[in-house]
């Protein structure tokens, strides 16, 4: 009777890992193209609404620190992920620079900054009238959970890797990641990854998978129209007297 137990057990471990490490993915990768492919075909052009008019002095320091950290964590995991280790090696590059270097120091820059941005957006949003006014519950939902993702991605290179010390995700996460796009997903490297690392990949994947449903989907259209259309004035409104 133990021993079908164990047997029982193990086949539904099995079975979990493989709907959390090759099911899941696919289906939040899936929603990502085939609606952003949606998304476009109905919409035609897809942009961020702007509330400059309603505050401006926050949003411009939010708002580059959120687009300059996003775009190096970006960098960073497209570098951690698709690059394999012997490719940098090649290059003469240790792991143990990548890792302190690279990793840790540059990305903690840029995650520390994405971090600070998101907070200023999010104030600036809840306490500016006019804008939490103007705000959709999608704006406001996006906004946490990209921070909560990057946040728990920070927490999983500054505090659970340090807690495991002979862990190097790029021989684990990176390979099984590299093989979902060649549709041979290592799903078995998942199992000795920290539990820290696992969450923060779920998160990752959920906003893939919700992506094309938010205003995020802008930041794939490239605006060329706007280099040949003629300025848009704004003109102050004058109430009379003035």
């Amino acid at each position: 009777m133990p021993i079908k137990i164990r047997k029982v057990t193990k086949n539904m471990a099995t079975f979990g890992s493989i709907l959390l490490w090759v099911v899941y993915p696919y289906l939040m990768l899936g929603s990502f193209f085939i609606g952003t492919i949606w998304r476009m075909r109905r919409s035609g052009t897809v942009t961020a609404k702007s509330s400059e008019f309603l505050e401006k002095k926050r949003l411009i320091w939010g708002s580059i620190l959120f687009h300059v950290g996003l775009l190096g964590v970006f960098g960073g995991h497209f570098i951690g992920i698709f690059i394999p280790e012997s490719w940098t090696s090649a290059l003469g590059i240790s792991e143990h620079f990548y890792h302190v270097y690279m990793a840790m120091a540059m990305g903690g820059v840029f995650g520390a900054m994405f971090v600070v941005g998101a907070l200023v957006l999010v104030y600036r949003r809840f306490t500016t009238p006019k804008v939490f006014v103007t705000s959709s519950l999608s704006d406001t939902v996006v906004i946490v959970a990209l921070t909560i993702t990057i946040i728990l991605g920070m927490l999983s290179s500054f505090v659970s890797g340090p807690m495991h010390p002979d862990f190097n995700y790029r021989e684990s996460i990176s390979v099984w990641a590299r093989g979902l796009f060649i549709l041979q997903p290592k799903w078995q490297l998942m199992a000795g990854v920290p539990l820290m690392y696992k969450i923060h990949i779920i998160c990752g994947f959920a906003m893939f998978g919700f992506f094309p449903y938010t205003r995020l989907v802008h930041a794939l259209y490239v605006p060329i129209q706007y280099l040949g259309r003629r300025y848009v004035v704004y003109r102050r409104y004058k109430k009379e007297g003035e």
